[in-house]
């Protein structure tokens, strides 16, 4: 099935906790006419402390580079990990546009605003050195997680367990900056007079509609491998992707409760 869009974020190249070869695998099955690159895809924060870059992650680089040039239009929105992007918006990198954010229109006629979403967290804005801990503590957890699987697969269980993910979860801190972030979002696009937006980087997989306001985060190649694709009629899904799938295990947006949304 070809997509009419696909978006990706917080992919998060250079980092030993990149998933690359799912990504590669889900960009084998998710043929589309137009890509958006959401933000943190290359992670110089993380490069600063010491670089791991797999053959993987190399020909992710050359995937996208291969789509840009035949074809697909290739949309690259520069997040907080490689902020440093954001200098070279406006101008095309091997036919990958730069751009500081981006509006959308779907299928359907709805205009979404495309942005990584680093700008809504108040933590990234005004305590950098809180949100750099932030990010070493998380890949911390994410590569214990790397060896918990090992030990899965020796033991015979199957399926992907998440530390990271299982962590947000359970702690209520987590849960309440996830949903002031968006709230924020919101807000802002409401404001805009816009109908929704895509963003990424708190690597949570979200689909919804608030009060009229669609918000649509597409997850991370980190923790949860997930993507929003667009289809010929303009509904967005949440993909989910582990290896070997073949086909999508789409999630349709869907009405949540008043306590997630702006009211």
């Amino acid at each position: 099935m070809r997509w009419k869009t696909v978006f990706l974020s917080d992919i998060h190249l250079g980092t030993r906790a990149c998933q690359a070869d799912r990504l590669l695998d889900f960009l084998r099955h998710h043929p589309c006419d137009k890509l958006y690159l959401v933000g943190d895809i290359i992670d110089f924060w993380a490069m600063s402390r010491g670089i791991h870059w797999s053959a993987e992650q190399n020909t992710v680089v050359q995937k996208l580079l291969r789509l840009a040039r035949h074809g697909t239009q290739v949309v690259f929105i520069p997040g907080n990990h490689d902020e440093a992007l954001r200098d070279y918006c406006g101008t095309d990198f091997g036919g990958i546009q730069l751009r500081e954010e981006d509006v959308h229109t779907t299928a359907d006629g709805r205009r979404l605003l495309i942005v990584h979403g680093d700008a809504f967290d108040q933590v990234t804005r005004h305590h950098r050195w809180v949100a750099v801990l932030g990010d070493i503590a998380y890949n911390t957890l994410v590569r214990l997680n790397i060896w918990l699987s090992r030990v899965r697969r020796l033991l015979g269980i199957s399926g992907y367990w998440s530390l990271a993910g299982y962590a947000k979860q359970k702690v209520k801190k987590a849960i309440d900056f996830v949903f002031d972030f968006e709230d924020s979002v919101v807000h802002h696009v409401r404001d805009r007079g816009l109908d929704g937006v895509v963003c990424g980087h708190i690597h949570w997989p979200t689909l919804k509609d608030c009060d009229g306001v669609l918000y649509a985060n597409c997850g991370d190649w980190v923790d949860s491998c997930s993507g929003l694709v667009e289809d010929a009629a303009g509904t967005l899904h949440v993909v989910r992707w582990q290896p070997g799938m073949g086909r999508p295990a789409l999630e349709a947006p869907a009405p949540e409760e008043d306590s997630a949304c702006v009211s």
